[in-house]
């Protein structure tokens, strides 16, 4: 029987920039700043997002997703989605949740640094992702920098 799978050197490079696309988000006292980055399985970048890139209520995935171009759309079935932050599984702020538009489009794998706060709400996406069969993994050792854009939020 084997653990669960470890993230590689280019897991930790995609990461880092989806933590560095996370800087660009507009500030919030009500919601995380976080980047994201879809990534196909040869290695080309899909689309890029970031938090309240587009409006308010927008999360990173979303944005990342909305950047993926029409012919791309299919190669989402083999990719990766980089997280800053763990996809959400619940939310406030509309009703689909990250972690629903992930499972729509057919994304098999997720790479995230930091697990959800429970701050706004409980945290379930990184579970729901893994019963719904995606590979989830966890890079903790790059939280700390996901934090950065957050610290407003968590003082």
């Amino acid at each position: 029987m084997t653990g669960p799978a470890a993230a590689t050197r280019a897991d930790r490079e995609f990461l880092a920039e989806a933590i560095a696309l996370a800087h660009r988000c507009p500030p919030s006292r009500t919601a995380f700043s976080v980047g994201a980055l879809i990534v196909a399985d040869d290695g080309v970048v899909l689309g890029r997002g970031w938090s309240r890139r587009h409006d308010l209520t927008e999360h990173a995935e979303e944005a990342a997703l909305a950047d993926v171009a029409a012919a791309d759309r299919r190669r989402l079935r083999a990719a990766t989605i980089y997280s800053s932050l763990e996809p959400c599984g619940r939310r406030l702020s509309r009703e689909v949740t990250c972690t629903e538009h992930i499972l729509a489009v057919g994304i098999p794998r997720v790479v995230f640094a930091w697990s959800e706060p429970s701050l706004f709400v409980e945290a379930q996406g990184a579970d729901l992702l893994r019963r719904a069969g995606r590979e989830v993994i966890q890079v903790a050792e790059l939280a700390d920098a996901a934090h950065e854009p957050n610290l407003h939020l968590l003082r």
